[in-house]
């Protein structure tokens, strides 16, 4: 079989393709045209926009704003991952209001509303699901919200009594067949207590078994991280890690070496991974630096560091680490008297990156992060 093919005059190229004529933005959609769209991909299109252009989409019309709350869009929502979290604090200014960071626009996004109905101060300790999960300082109350929406709900009183000041780590998990969340709150002396939404009641299973060392000296400036239905939670003088199944009810304990030098630590997450990120301090000099927790040893594996060049800043200072946000991306708050500085840094690409200075739009004035969480924004979520 013999193709043809035609030959090019010297000097004459190829016929070169009809420039494709770009539209002008000003230019008005044409009706005859636009009005043929099918509805069914109004949604698809719809849940595939950057998170950040839905602040703007309730208010262009009331069936755009309907759509959200439909129950087509929530599948059609559920079908996408956005592999990249945001991160939600509170700032000393504006605690209840709190502030949005999407790290893909590295942008700052300030709410106007409180993101729950009360005068008591809430913090950010916990999320799942694109919900987060706040509880008031007092440790009395628990709260969930969607930070992007602004739906929130008080959760139900726990039973008997509630020590009030009495310091816990909470975690949180989210279940994709049934949407329903659990929460769970630890304190040092071995008491926890569990909250599932599908049948909105508190369960007090008791105290640690007898193979978990009781207190548990629980690190109180590290969230908890989750992994393949299990919570993990950090102990601070006693070198480990305690576990609790959320299916089976069983807890465990691992007895983890901190690394040398090491102070201000973390536990985060990674595509299933324990990572563990930290201040590493050593005569004058201190570093950030970033572990991976090794299964088979127990033991920390450094991954990587800060670069040299942003650690310069902080020599011969006292240097303090806070967690904003352990999910795949950790953002750090770093500070000392003269200094607050903002950086994250991306776990599984291995990428430092600096945070913009969180300022309120209206009169310039940059606010102070004190605390947060990091979440993966979903419209569709319910408390």
């Amino acid at each position: 079989m013999t193709e043809k093919f035609k030959m090019l005059e010297p000097g004459i190229g190829p016929p070169s393709k009809r420039a494709r004529k770009d539209s002008d933005p000003s230019e008005p959609m044409e009706p005859e045209i636009w009005k043929e769209f099918p509805e069914d991909l109004y949604e698809t299109l719809i849940a595939r926009l950057p998170v950040a252009t839905f602040f703007r989409f309730r208010s262009v019309c009331q069936k755009w704003n309907s759509i959200l709350t439909s129950n087509s869009f929530s599948v059609q929502c559920s079908q996408l991952t956005r592999p990249q979290p945001w991160f939600y604090t509170g700032t000393l200014e504006n605690v209840n209001t709190g502030a949005l960071y999407d790290p893909v626009l590295k942008k700052w996004h300030h709410p106007t509303a409180p993101v729950v109905p009360t005068k008591t101060i809430v913090l950010p300790v916990a999320s799942a699901g694109g919900l987060v999960c706040l509880i008031d300082v007092n440790h009395r109350s628990f709260y969930v919200c969607n930070p992007l929406t602004r739906s929130s709900r008080e959760l139900r009183a726990r039973s008997g009594p509630v020590n009030v000041w009495s310091r816990v780590v909470v975690g949180m998990t989210v279940e994709k067949s049934s949407t329903s969340y659990r929460i769970m709150s630890v304190r040092s002396n071995g008491w926890y207590e569990i909250y599932d939404s599908g049948t909105d009641t508190w369960t007090r299973p008791g105290g640690m078994p007898a193979c978990i060392n009781v207190p548990l000296s629980l690190n109180y400036r590290s969230q908890a991280v989750t992994v393949s239905g299990c919570m993990y939670f950090l102990r601070s003088d006693l070198d480990g890690i305690v576990s609790y199944d959320m299916e089976t009810g069983i807890w465990k304990q691992f007895r983890v070496p901190t690394p040398v030098h090491l102070r201000e630590h973390t536990l985060a997450e990674c595509g299933g991974r324990i990572m563990l990120a930290g201040l590493l301090t050593k005569n004058a000099a201190t570093c950030v630096c970033i572990w991976e927790l090794q299964k088979m040893t127990l033991l920390w594996k450094e991954v990587d560091r800060m670069p040299n060049v942003w650690c310069l800043e902080f020599y011969g200072k006292p240097i303090k680490m806070s967690c904003l946000g352990n999910k795949t991306l950790l953002m750090l708050s770093l500070r000392s008297k003269t200094m607050n500085r903002l950086v994250g840094y991306d776990m599984a690409r291995k990428e430092w990156f600096k945070v913009p200075n969180c300022v309120f739009p209206h009169n310039r004035k940059r606010q102070w992060v004190t605390c947060g969480t990091a979440f993966h924004p979903c419209l569709t979520a319910k408390a």
